[in-house]
């Protein structure tokens, strides 16, 4: 039942921010409050995020807003395992299956790893659905199951529990619907607040940008990594950040059991372009995190030992086990769910690579039935397709461009939009790398805030296996 007083305090944040004026910290935790107790209505707080959303927040606005999300649950207490839990989150992006690897390796290298996930929506999958391909694996873990799976696999990755910074549940299902999902100061306070509730010690923020990502270009990623970077000094969270280029699907399959499968692959030490390539930069800045006494060198060294000797891959289907998967699946992949081919789209012409609409390709496979236009939509977990070409890659007329793997009606469609979606052309294309950037640490902290954190280049990969 909305309440006089609420109501008068949201319409009041509403027009200071019209105004140019601060909302304070406790206003905003107020707000969210009888937001979460039924005070307001969904259209007057909708009023304040779009407000937000035109108006922007001040960073000390955002991490009230982040404290305020905070608060509105419970946090996970980690210090019982006596060793420091980091965790990696991705602003997502067309074949994003980088937990699916990172996670495991850290993990083997001895460092803890709490991952809180959720599924996708829209043109990118999201990691829940990619490992729930996985028969009776359970992502619904109670607090004492997560700390459980944590002690005895040294990993655990779950779905959000709803007590679990409620706030930020609440506000996201109001911003999905009402546009404002792209805000940058939501977009980190929401980040934010998930991971200083799931109580990690240390965090590497994955920021996309690029058609295959939430954000469109690299100064909006710089923007909104320095803002979430910002928010973990301000919280003394150790954090650091790559941003990644996401102009074309990220790896060669697109679809979850397909996605897990070139996980598995990549676990085993398969080579995957641009692929391995991230992941082992995220997996040596996590370890950093876990273990400050390495440096990047040694870092690189176990994570590669990791890889090479099976402990990786091991380390992944104990956890799988633990939460009640069937192993066997990991063990020959080939009893992953399966969708039937359905079609295949050749190049048309001889020549280079120079562009792949990774967006175009994200939308196709959530068209095949990979991903979902709303969160009650069911998927197959088996659809989805497989890149035969890159990027940089040289082709002749004829050779196979992608394999498209589900049930749909319309596939001639589907097909015709996938073969405009590769840009042939007689020279070869300049390539950008997929990690464009390092930002946080020593130098982040001491950096001005106007100038957000120093950019550092990406850790040398000395990895025997490719």
């Amino acid at each position: 039942m909305t309440s006089t007083k609420a109501v008068e305090r949201v319409l009041g944040a509403v027009h200071a921010k019209r105004k140019g004026e601060t909302i304070g910290d406790e206003t905003l935790a107020a707000v969210l409050e009888d937001y979460l107790g039924g005070r307001i209505a969904d259209y007057q707080m909708a009023a304040l995020l779009a407000t937000v959303a035109c108006t922007g927040l001040t960073r000390t606005e955002t991490v009230a807003l982040t404290r305020a999300y905070v608060r509105s649950g419970s946090t996970l207490d980690l210090s019982a395992l006596g060793r420091r839990v980091v965790d990696k989150h991705s602003t997502g992006g067309v074949g994003d299956k980088v937990s699916l690897f990172v996670v495991p390796v850290v993990a083997a290298c001895g460092v803890p790893v709490a991952k809180l996930t959720g599924q996708g929506l829209g043109f990118m999958g999201g990691t829940t659905d990619k490992l729930t391909s996985i028969s009776g694996l359970r992502m619904d873990l109670g607090t004492e199951e997560v700390i459980d799976v944590l002690n005895r696999t040294g990993m655990v990755i779950s779905g959000q529990s709803d007590d679990l910074v409620p706030g930020d549940l609440a506000t996201y299902a109001l911003r999905d619907v009402t546009g404002t999902v792209d805000s940058l100061p939501l977009i980190a306070a929401s980040i934010m607040s998930k991971k200083i509730a799931a109580g990690t010690q240390g965090v590497v923020l994955d920021v996309k940008y690029g058609p295959g990502g939430v954000v469109g270009s690299e100064q909006e990623a710089t923007e909104l990594a320095t803002l979430m970077l910002r928010i973990a000094q301000e919280v003394g969270l150790p954090a650091r950040a790559v941003l990644s280029d996401m102009q074309q699907p990220l790896g060669y399959a697109v679809g979850n059991s397909l996605e897990l499968v070139e996980a598995l692959d990549a676990l085993q030490g398969k080579w995957v372009p641009r692929y391995t390539e991230l992941c082992v930069t995220i997996a040596q800045l996590m370890l950093q995190l876990g273990r400050t006494e390495l440096d990047a060198v040694a870092a690189a060294a176990e994570v590669s030992e990791a890889i090479t000797s099976g402990r990786a891959l091991a380390t992944f289907r104990t956890w799988v086990e633990a939460q009640g998967g069937d192993t066997a699946q990991i063990d020959d992949p080939s009893k992953l769910p399966s969708a039937p081919h359905v079609a295949t789209v050749r190049a048309a012409s001889d020549g280079w690579i120079t562009g792949i609409e990774a967006r175009t390709i994200g939308t196709a496979a959530t068209q095949l039935g990979a991903g979902r236009f709303t969160y009650e939509q069911q998927i197959d977990h088996g659809a989805g397709l497989l890149l035969g070409r890159q990027v940089g890659d040289r082709v002749r007329t004829g050779d196979v461009l992608a394999e498209l793997y589900g049930t749909v009606d319309d596939v001639d469609a589907i097909v015709a939009t996938l073969g405009a979606a590769f840009r042939i052309e007689d020279h070869e294309p300049d390539l950008k790398p997929v990690v464009t950037a390092i930002l946080g640490g020593k130098r982040a902290v001491e950096a001005p805030v106007d100038g957000g954190p120093a950019e550092n280049p990406a850790p040398s990969n000395p990895s025997p296996w490719w």
